[in-house]
């Protein structure tokens, strides 16, 4: 069947785009390769049909369950590293109207803050979802600002996980703002970002007035001294906060301090996690970290791994296990404790709650 097309004599690549718009897939390949320009018209709608050959199943499949969906899972697509495009945009957009979603897995779908935009759309209106897992989509400031609004409206989003983005001070000045009037979420995951300690005490201003979050994951972001004084202040307050994760960071001498303090007085918080920091065993021993606060803190599980905490810091924390009696779990691999610091560790624990010891590479 022969087709005329009315278009100007000069516009070739408009002839191109519609001639390509009635080839099979195999006749799209062969065009592509005639030249760099017919390749220009020609991959694109070559890409649309593999992609929907592959997906569009799928897809329809998606439509026509989206009243039994509960949880949903999109993957990379395999054949093209793609950026965030009107057609994922209302695609993802018409997913999230789903009656039944509970869970959407976006991992590691290069989705921007683009992406992030479309999806704060779709979150403002979406009265299902409870997790939201986002994880490595190159999210920036501008996509953490755009899903801040949404948590601003949003009343079911309980768990949003942001793990391995680029959000930076901006960006966490936002999730703050968003923390101090929402009143869903439960666990926000930061894990590998660019927070710094301009971004921890921005997340600290609203864990003062915060009521519902109980886990958050602040690991290796460069959080030195100033940002673990600045949420020591909020724990003095905050009491809902069970899990905090400081792993990875760059906190020292003042912040081990401040923390020590603030467990003093807060009695809501089960886990803190101080992993891969700066903290030697003298701010263990004048400090009192891992000491006292096991006491007053009644702090179910302590993560001190590769801190240099040594024989002191060893014997530090074992007067403090010997009037503790709710800690099982005391990870102390990686800190160069010698014979005296395990034997004082040993005494302290003949009659103690604890089930598990990691003294690994120590």
């Amino acid at each position: 069947m022969n087709k005329t097309f009315q278009t100007h004599p000069l516009d070739l690549h408009e002839i191109r785009s519609r001639v390509a718009s009635s080839l099979c897939r195999k006749d799209l390949a062969s065009c592509a390769c005639v030249s760099q320009d017919w390749n220009d018209s020609f991959t694109p709608p070559l890409y649309k049909s593999v992609i929907w050959s592959k997906y569009g199943p799928s897809i329809e499949s998606l439509e026509r369950n989206k009243y039994l969906i509960r949880q949903l899972t999109i993957q990379r697509p395999a054949y093209a590293t793609l950026s965030w495009t009107s057609s994922r945009d209302k695609l993802v957009s018409s997913i999230m109207t789903y009656s039944t979603l509970a869970t959407l897995d976006l991992r590691d779908n290069s989705i921007g803050d683009d992406g992030a935009q479309a999806l704060s759309e779709a979150l403002k209106t979406n009265s299902t979802l409870a997790t939201l897992d986002l994880r490595d989509n190159s999210i920036g400031d501008d996509g953490a600002q755009a899903l801040s609004e949404a948590l601003k409206i949003n009343s079911t989003l309980a768990t949003l996980d942001l793990r391995d983005n680029s959000i930076g001070d901006d960006g966490a000045q936002a999730l703050s703002e968003a923390l101090k009037t929402n009143s869903t979420l439960t666990t926000l995951k930061l894990w590998n970002n660019e927070i710094r300690d301009n971004g921890a005490q921005a997340l600290s201003e609203a864990l003062k007035t915060n009521s519902t979050l109980a886990t958050l994951d602040l690991r290796d972001n460069s959080i030195g001294d100033d940002g673990a004084q600045a949420l020591s202040e909020a724990l003095n307050t905050n009491s809902t906060l069970a899990t905090l994760d400081l792993r990875d960071n760059k906190i020292g001498d003042d912040g081990a301090q401040a923390l020590s303090e603030a467990l003093k007085t807060n009695s809501t918080l089960a886990t803190l996690y101080l992993g891969y920091n700066n903290i030697r065993d003298d701010d263990l021993w004048y400090n009192n970290i891992g000491g006292d606060d096991l006491w007053y803190n009644n702090i179910g599980g302590d993560d001190l791994w590769y801190n240099n905490i040594g024989d002191d810091g060893a014997q530090a924390l074992s007067e403090a296990l010997k009037t503790n009696n709710t800690l099982t779990t005391l990870d102390l691999g990686g800190n160069s404790i010698g014979l005296n610091g395990a034997q004082a560790l040993a005494e302290a624990l003949r009659p103690h709650t604890l089930t598990t010891l990691d003294l690994g590479d120590s």
